[in-house]
């Protein structure tokens, strides 16, 4: 985890402000999913194997533990989790270094929330290695503090990390936004008492109490984000 926190500006005596943004990265910020699965796809080529197309949902949105060791079992290839797991980073850090789409309306949200100082954290289920190479594009400035997913014992669906990041800003989870874009981060931000904006990617998401689906990021700004908080 890095952090630089400042004084939360957004806290109010009455405890009904929202005191953190904490931000999914792959598909929610940067157009990356795809990516993902590219890589998978490209890799398990090389080792002799054709991955079904419906196993994507399963592996989106996932640690790469859990990806990769449900491709290894659904295919039965001969290869371990760690080997995989250095394999995938490496193609997809190639595909990003040609080209990394921002999600509609990313760009726009991150320079709203930076402009009215509210504290903000990404959290990722990718690695340290990951991250960092992709904070070039979305900008590290706009980050108060950075989770990633080798850096917890357990990461999405598991709520540690929200926890985490909620912690590290001085925030109270009941009062912080989540935006995600999967199944497996909304569960995760759900389990640590967040409310959550959800804007599918790849599969589908209901809505439910404390969860709020939209259609892309161009309908979340901070007026919006701090209505989630009205009891």
């Amino acid at each position: 985890m890095t952090s630089t926190v400042p004084a939360l500006g957004t806290r109010t005596a009455e405890g009904s402000t929202l005191q953190a943004v904490l931000l999914d990265m792959d598909g929610t910020l940067v157009d990356t999913e795809g990516f993902w699965w590219d890589a998978e796809v490209a890799v398990f080529a090389a080792l002799g194997y054709t991955l079904d197309d419906t196993w994507r949902q399963v592996v989106v949105g996932g640690p790469m533990t859990r990806s990769a060791g449900f491709l290894i079992e659904a295919t039965g290839a001969d290869i371990t989790v760690d080997e995989l797991t250095v394999l995938l980073n490496d193609g997809f850090e190639q595909r990003i270094s040609r080209t990394l789409p921002l999600m509609p309306g990313a760009a726009r949200l991150l320079a709203e929330l930076a402009a009215h100082q509210v504290p903000t954290a990404l959290v990722s289920a990718s690695h340290r290695r990951i991250i960092d190479r992709v904070l070039h594009s979305l900008g590290a400035q706009n980050f108060h503090l950075t989770v990633a997913g080798d850096e917890v014992s357990r990461t999405k669906p598991h709520p540690d990390p929200y926890l985490l990041a909620a912690s590290g800003l001085g925030a109270e989870p009941g009062r912080c936004a989540v935006i995600e874009d999967t199944a497996t981060g909304v569960a995760a931000a759900e389990a640590a008492g967040c409310h959550v904006v959800a804007v599918p990617s790849v599969a589908p998401i209901e809505a439910a109490p404390r969860r709020t689906v939209v259609p892309s990021l161009e309908h979340v700004n901070l007026p919006f984000l701090h209505g989630l908080m009205t009891p």
